[in-house]
């Protein structure tokens, strides 16, 4: 049981949903010259809307939770040492991805997320992804199972995929680009393996269409707290199974190793093998 209770759910979506209504939304397709940077490549990129998200979601969360880490990307970016040490304060910690799926979102492609994970005792107890384009979220508390939110207020349980048994008959998402050679031509080559691949560059829909139960796996090589703890959560609550590359069990400290995740333990097995395929 966390330290959060339902009113604290609702408040942290109310969250979510204010700030894509307010600071994200105006500026998508709207961004002026200027208003989009690079960051470390010409695929990772930071916006306008992405520090004005984090910066407002940031001072809501602590004028609430003043006891209190909060962990955002772009604050990390500008002081990376932010990421040492926050796992064993002992603290409560809000880790903010403002807008996950930046390079779509300053595209004028409509999928993009806000995501929103909460670390108690090291461990990922909330998860909540918003749709600003869609409001909705999809979003779980650890032994609650997870749910999708509509902005009615209309809920419907998140469950993923009945296995298939094969690679042949998966539709999965494969996200080779940051991973060295040669298991990123081993990966990119034997997704053809599967019966169709997705690749939206952007987790957060990506977890959605995996709760969903609308494709069977996901993989990513870069691990950052912001872009994972928030999905993963919901995929085991939805039923799903997470593992990094090596079987372990993925942990809010962890920045390496990478990550699968699939509708079960068996089909973890085979997307392994599949993919991990000479």
């Amino acid at each position: 049981m966390t330290g959060l209770n339902a009113a604290d759910m609702d408040w942290l979506a109310a969250l979510l949903l204010d700030v894509g209504t307010a600071e994200i939304m105006p500026r998508f397709r709207n961004l002026d010259e200027g208003a989009v940077q690079q960051k470390t490549s010409a695929t990772d990129l930071v916006t306008e809307a992405d520090v004005n998200a984090e910066r407002v979601i940031t001072a809501a969360l602590l004028e609430r939770y003043p006891d209190s880490l909060v962990i955002g990307e772009e604050a990390v970016a500008d002081n990376p040492a932010l990421l040492k040490g926050w796992v064993s304060s002992g603290k409560r910690a809000f880790i903010v991805d403002p807008i996950d799926g930046t390079f779509n979102f300053a595209s004028g492609v409509a999928s993009f997320g806000v995501m929103l994970a909460v670390v108690e005792a090291g461990e990922t107890v909330a998860g909540i992804i918003h749709d600003p384009v869609g409001q909705d979220w999809i979003m779980a508390q650890k032994g609650s199972g997870a749910i999708l939110r509509r902005l009615d207020g209309r809920e419907s349980a998140l469950r993923v995929a009945e296995p298939t048994g094969s690679i042949h008959q998966m539709i999965g998402s494969a996200s080779w680009q940051y991973m060295p050679e040669p298991e990123r031509s081993m990966i990119a080559r034997n997704q053809a393996l599967c019966i169709g691949s997705v690749a939206y560059r952007c987790a957060a829909q990506e977890y959605r269409l995996l709760v969903g139960g609308h494709i069977h796996f996901t993989l990513y090589n870069k691990l950052m707290p912001w872009d994972h703890l928030a999905g993963t959560l919901i995929t085991e609550e939805a039923g799903g199974y997470v593992r990094r590359f090596d079987g372990s069990v993925y942990k809010p400290e962890h920045l390496d190793g990478g990550l699968l995740a699939t509708t079960d333990l068996d089909s973890w097995n085979v997307v392994r093998e599949a993919l991990w395929r000479s």
